[in-house]
C-alpha cells in the first residue's frame, strides 16, 4: 500500500473520503443501485425507460456492453441500449447524446449513467495515483418537459494529451500482468485549469450569459489545487457546491458542472429545488483528457 497520510491528502487533493466497490461487487452491480435510485426520484418505472447510455471505462465484460448488461437487471428490454468508452467525460458524453434524442423526439425517457471500478486498475503504490481514484456510480432519467433543464451540450477531445493520463492496456495491443492508471501529474494540472476555464466560457457564451449568471460553480475534478487555480481563474467561488449568490425570487438557479474530463454542464431549474437537474442522483468521478461544456 502507498506511503501517505490522512493530512497528506487532504492538503493536497481536498479528498476526505472515497469508496471501494466490495470483492466481486461490478461496475453494473453499482450501475444497478444509481440506476434504480434515479427511476425512483423521477417517478418512473423501467419499463417506461426506453433509452440506455452508459458511461464507463471499466466495464464489466467486453461485450455485451454494461447498457444491455444493465437493461437486461431492469427489464426494459428491446429498447437502444449502449456503452461509450471516454473516461472521466463517460457519463457527459452519454448525457449529451441522451439529451439529443429527448430533444428530436427518438426518446421519452431516457435513463443516462456513468459508473466505474477504478480500484481494479489503480497502482495502490502509486501516490500521485492512488489517493486519487475510487468507485461509484450515478445514474439520471432525461425526459421532455416545458420546465427548463440541460440547455446545452459542447464536447471535446484531444489526443495530443493522451500520453498525460492513460491505461497502457487493452485487448487489441494485449494485456500487462497488471493494469495501473498511469498520470503525469504537473502536466495535467496545467492543461486542466486551461481547458476548464475555456469550458466554462464557452458553455456560457453559447446561452448568451456572463459569469455573474451562474449561481453554483461544481467542478467534477478530483484535485482541489485544479479547482481552487481555475476558481481563480475565472473569479468565481472556489468550492464545489458553493452558492455564488441568491438565485432572485421567482427566477431560475444555474448550475455550472464542471470537469476536465466532463468539461462543464449548464442547467437550469427552478427556485427551490433540490439539485437534481436532471432529475436523478449524480456521483460521477476521474479526471481525464476528453472534456466537454454542457448548458
Amino acid at each position: 500500500m502507498v506511503d501517505t497520510t490522512d493530512e497528506w491528502i487532504r492538503s493536497r487533493t481536498g479528498i476526505e473520503r472515497r469508496h471501494v466497490a466490495a470483492e466481486g461487487e461490478t461496475t453494473v452491480d453499482l450501475a444497478e443501485k444509481a440506476a434504480r435510485r434515479a427511476l425512483d426520484a423521477a417517478g418512473v418505472a423501467p419499463a417506461e425507460v426506453d433509452f440506455i447510455a452508459f458511461g464507463t471505462t471499466t466495464p464489466d465484460l467486453v461485450f455485451p456492453n454494461c447498457g444491455t448488461l444493465l437493461q437486461q437487471r431492469l427489464g426494459c428490454r428491446g429498447v437502444p441500449a449502449f456503452s461509450l468508452e471516454t473516461a472521466c467525460a463517460g457519463f457527459m458524453y452519454a448525457l449529451s447524446i441522451a439529451d439529443k434524442y429527448v430533444r428530436c423526439g427518438e426518446a421519452r425517457r431516457a435513463l443516462v449513467i456513468g459508473a466505474e471500478t477504478l480500484s481494479r486498475i489503480t497502482d495502490w503504490s502509486d501516490r500521485s495515483t492512488a489517493v486519487l481514484f475510487a468507485d461509484g456510480a450515478g445514474a439520471v432519467v432525461l425526459e421532455p418537459s416545458d420546465a427548463p433543464g440541460v440547455l446545452s451540450t459542447h464536447l471535446h477531445s484531444d489526443g495530443q494529451y493522451k500520453d498525460l493520463l492513460y491505461c497502457g492496456s487493452g485487448v487489441s495491443r494485449g494485456f500487462a500482468e497488471r493494469l495501473a492508471i498511469i498520470m503525469a501529474g504537473n502536466e495535467v494540472f496545467k492543461v486542466a485549469v486551461t481547458k476548464l476555464g475555456s469550458a466554462v466560457d464557452e458553455a456560457l457564451a453559447a446561452n448568451g450569459l456572463d459569469r455573474s449568471a451562474i449561481d453554483w460553480l461544481v467542478p467534477h475534478q478530483a484535485n482541489i489545487r485544479i479547482i481552487q487555480a481555475t476558481a481563480r481563474k475565472l473569479d468565481m467561488p472556489r468550492w464545489a457546491h458553493q452558492a455564488r449568490r441568491p438565485a432572485a425570487a421567482g427566477g431560475l438557479r444555474r448550475r455550472l458542472y464542471l470537469g476536465f474530463g466532463a468539461g462543464a454542464l449548464l442547467t437550469a431549474v427552478p427556485p427551490k429545488k433540490t439539485p437534481r437537474s436532471p432529475r436523478g442522483v449524480v456521483d460521477c468521478r476521474d479526471p481525464s483528457l476528453t472534456w466537454k461544456p454542457t448548458a
